[in-house]
């Protein structure tokens, strides 16, 4: 113990030596510098002085804050700005680095060295770049590069302890990179074998929000595909019009659609669309399929049942019934190399989605992230064969007005300045008027027990804090839960949250998504609503109050176990919560693989 004590001071006095041994002028100020390292990284080598580095500096943004103000006063039906949206040029303006900012940023590159020629605006206004040699990067940051290792992957990736700034130039400046921040790698996709069919079945399976599928218990052949009685059994479309008072559709617009996400290999089949039109829906005709939009090299259907998606026919198939003749478009994500692999399970190809839906957030800056991130997302072209040739999608298709995505993961998983960055892109498209509305999942409060948040599901060194879902936790989107008709009731009884218990009939636990975030306050829109909850129903759990922040020097992910601490506590009162709303989410009718 008193070796561990006596090595770590050492290392900390080498650090402050190397760090204080760089003559610092007095009108520079130190503008991040990392107070640990990782026990994952290990220092190695300076950075060879002729070494090329692709410098970025991000700008410090106006009004990212009062982002969330415009959206409540535009979103509310008691206020005058209610349903007044922005344009995408009015949020780029709106958001946009102050004139002063970029004049004194670009002046200060220019006095120190950089050629005005060197240095490239990004579109979105939010960042200057330029490469520059490290030795170029030292001078104008006073500060030192070194490699450093990663011992889980193997990466090396260039970094500082601490580099400075001008003080007047500080308050213009976000980060700079390369700078302190060491991103925690993740085996790259093109690095990685394609896994065999089982292990794929297994991971598609455990990754389909709703993808608990079993055969159904009762036979629809169309002449009792409006029979309210057995809705306890199989919810047609039948039974969803009762259940929420829906009345037929009979218009439609050439400008509106609704657009529904799909990825991780889902494809839906016409046979089995017009199977179910066929049965449930004989006033829509064999044939009607969605509108393809397929990003970064998607592909929307397949004509073997076998490859049939249940997730996709399942999305497909409950919205059509409610909504047709207006239109669906169908929004396919990421060439199926990258939807086939693994560490597409991480970020379901949300990044790449919104960069083919809004251009400016392929290069947006915030929360010391730009752009996608290089080891999370997926680059491209895709070099493996058979990838996605293409460049980058980048506001290559203009968003639907509502997008419904059943998937998702949990704020465990992801950095936390990576969920920051994306929430924000939600906002921006809010404003423009697009709503997102999410699946709060289907394992409860928890996730599915596995490799990454253990044998639980849940979180903390006991394995019993409850582990919300991510993107759902984001307070700019709508969280869906699902609710279910319990055997032996009907559709005009009250619907209650789905909760399926592994076993006989079920083979895993299917429960309704929901929780409280350990990243985000409480909305301003819900607290009355979560206040209430309380009040009436206090659950007999301990709790504690606390949210996590990223610090900087790595790529944070949430600490749990921190956040609780010495309370005890097993969720997080002062999170936002989910759902946001609900709606039947269980024994639903689908057609799929041709039955």
């Amino acid at each position: 113990m008193v070796r561990t004590k006596i090595s770590g001071l050492v290392a900390l006095v080498a650090l402050t030596l190397e760090v204080s041994a760089i003559v610092v002028p007095r009108h520079l100020e130190v503008h991040e510098k990392r107070e640990s390292l990782h026990p994952r990284w290990s220092k190695k080598d300076r950075v060879e002085s002729h070494r090329l580095l692709p410098m970025r500096i991000g700008l410090t943004q106006n009004n990212l804050d009062k982002g969330h103000e415009h959206l409540m006063k535009i979103s509310d039906p008691a206020s005058s700005h209610f349903g007044q949206h922005w344009t995408a040029e009015e949020v780029i303006e709106a958001f946009r680095p102050s004139q002063q900012t970029e004049d004194e940023v670009r002046k200060w590159l220019i006095d120190s060295g950089i050629p005005a020629g060197r240095i490239t605006h990004s579109d979105n206004k939010g960042w200057f770049a330029f490469y520059a040699t490290a030795e170029e990067a030292e001078n104008l940051l006073y500060t030192e590069y070194h490699e450093y290792e990663d011992s889980v992957t193997g990466g090396v990736m260039p970094s500082c302890e601490a580099y400075h700034v001008p003080k007047d130039i500080r308050k213009h400046i976000d980060y700079i990179s390369p700078g302190i921040k060491l991103l925690a790698p993740i085996e790259h996709p093109n690095n990685k074998l394609k896994r065999n069919a089982e292990m794929l079945e297994h991971e598609i399976f455990k990754r389909n929000t709703h993808g608990l599928l079993r055969d159904a218990k009762h036979s629809y052949n169309g002449t009792n595909a409006t029979d309210l009685s057995t809705c306890d059994i199989a919810i047609t479309p039948a039974c969803v019009a009762a259940l929420y008072q829906i009345p037929p559709a009979t218009l439609s617009h050439p400008n509106n659609s609704m657009g529904i996400f799909e990825s991780e290999l889902q494809f839906y089949t016409q046979n089995d669309l017009d199977l179910f039109f066929t049965n449930f829906t004989k006033h829509i005709p064999n044939g009607t399929h969605p509108i393809p939009a397929n990003i970064d090299g998607g592909m929307q259907s397949t004509t073997d049942p076998y490859y049939a998606g249940g997730e996709a026919n399942l999305d497909i198939q409950l919205a059509y019934p409610i909504l047709y003749p207006q239109q669906i478009t169908l929004y396919q994500v990421d060439d199926y190399i990258v939807q086939a692999n693994q560490n597409d399970t991480y970020t379901f190809g949300f990044n790449t989605f919104l960069d083919a839906l809004d251009g400016s957030y392929c290069n947006f800056t915030a929360y010391n992230e730009t752009g996608n991130d290089q080891y999370l997302d997926q680059a491209y072209p895709d070099p493996l064969t058979g990838g996605w040739a293409g460049s980058l999608m980048c506001g290559t298709f203009t968003p639907t007005n509502v997008i419904s995505l059943s998937y998702g993961g949990q704020e465990s998983d992801l950095p936390i300045s990576y969920q920051k960055r994306q929430c924000l892109e939600y906002m921006k498209l809010g404003l423009q008027g697009v709503s997102f509305l999410f699946a709060s999942g289907d394992s409860g409060v928890s996730n599915y027990p596995g490799d990454i948040d253990g044998p639980t599901g849940c979180l903390g060194p006991d394995l019993n804090i409850f582990n919300p879902t991510w993107p759902g936790t984001c307070p700019y989107v709508t969280s869906v839960g699902a609710t279910k008709v319990y055997p032996g009731y009907t559709v005009y009884d009250p619907e209650s949250a789905v909760y399926d218990p592994a076993g006989h009939p079920y083979s895993v636990n299917y429960s309704s998504g929901g929780g409280f975030s350990n990243i985000y306050p409480i909305p301003d829109y819900q607290a009355s609503f979560v206040a209430k909850f309380f009040e009436d129903y206090n659950p007999p759990y301990p709790y504690y109050s606390a949210l996590s922040n990223d610090t900087g020097d790595i790529q944070t992910l949430p600490d749990i176990g921190a956040l609780a601490g010495t309370t005890g506590g097993i969720y997080n009162r002062i999170g936002r919560g989910i759902p946001d709303v609900a709606a039947n989410g269980d024994n639903i009718a689908v057609r799929i693989q041709w039955k």
